[in-house]
């Protein structure tokens, strides 16, 4: 029985200065073949695999993607497997559902763009992608004696008052807040060789996000940057405000220009 005809599906280019080992534990995603190195140039490779064209062709895609669940598998997977070589001196993720029609149209796709990726590969080569998020507390920001009266007392002016009293405060925290975020930004903006502010939006639940940044560290600073991070967050944590760090990842947020 002949098989369906295979494009390749593109993981990421890695720099390294010689063929890195493929993790068994990075399966790709399913219904894909092995992961596999692909020569490009001297130092450098893409991670690859046999993609079907019969279940990978832009139509059969296209056709998925409103199943929200599936997607988030494949990126999953397509992240796991990017972060399976992150220990590369470089690693360039592609995007989600990179494919091409075969190995000689991957390569030359990556060659015609060289000027490009050895300019990002000098930018990120031995560094690492850390996030950060500074968000108000929902516990943190209601008033200290806003503690709900019972009965008739419940209604009322009193109602009122605690009412603007809570949203007072809310307001306050947010404003001190997003001082201190501005200020952490750059504090860890100059740990680092590079930085990048990401939209601002609300949390589940409306929470306040006041900051959500990544950071390109260089791959010996890690330690150093969590702990200034850390310091920040015990700090802010007193007025209201919760910071979280994620991370170390590839450089995801610097591979674009």
């Amino acid at each position: 029985m002949t098989e369906p005809p295979a494009g390749t599906y593109v993981y990421c280019l890695i720099a390294a200065a010689r063929p890195p080992a493929v993790p068994r534990r990075a399966r790709g995603l399913p219904g894909l073949g092995r992961l596999r190195l692909l020569p490009v140039a001297r130092g450098r490779w893409l991670v690859v695999a046999d993609a079907p064209l019969d279940a990978w062709s832009a139509a059969a895609i296209d056709r998925r993607l409103r199943d929200l669940d599936w997607v988030s598998r494949a990126a999953l997977a397509h992240e796991a497997v990017v972060e399976a070589f992150d220990a590369a001196r470089a690693v360039l993720p592609m995007k989600l559902f990179t494919i091409f029609a075969s190995d000689a149209r991957a390569v030359d796709h990556v060659r015609g763009a060289r000027s490009r990726a050895d300019r990002l590969i000098a930018h990120v080569g031995g560094h690492q992608e850390w996030g950060v998020r500074v968000a108000v507390d929902p516990a943190g920001a209601a008033p200290r004696d806003a503690a709900a009266p019972r009965g008739r007392r419940a209604t009322g002016a009193g109602y009122l008052t605690r009412k603007k009293a809570q949203r007072d405060a809310r307001l306050e925290v947010v404003r001190r807040g997003s001082e201190a975020a501005a200020v952490l930004f750059e504090r860890c903006a100059a740990a680092s060789r590079d930085a990048r502010r990401r939209g601002r939006d609300e949390l589940p639940g409306g929470t306040p996000l006041l900051l959500d940044a990544a950071f390109l560290v260089p791959r010996g600073r890690g330690a150093r940057f969590r702990a200034l991070v850390g310091r920040q967050a015990r700090a802010l944590a007193r007025d209201g405000v919760q910071v979280t760090l994620t991370g170390p990842w590839p450089p995801y947020s610097f591979v674009t220009d």
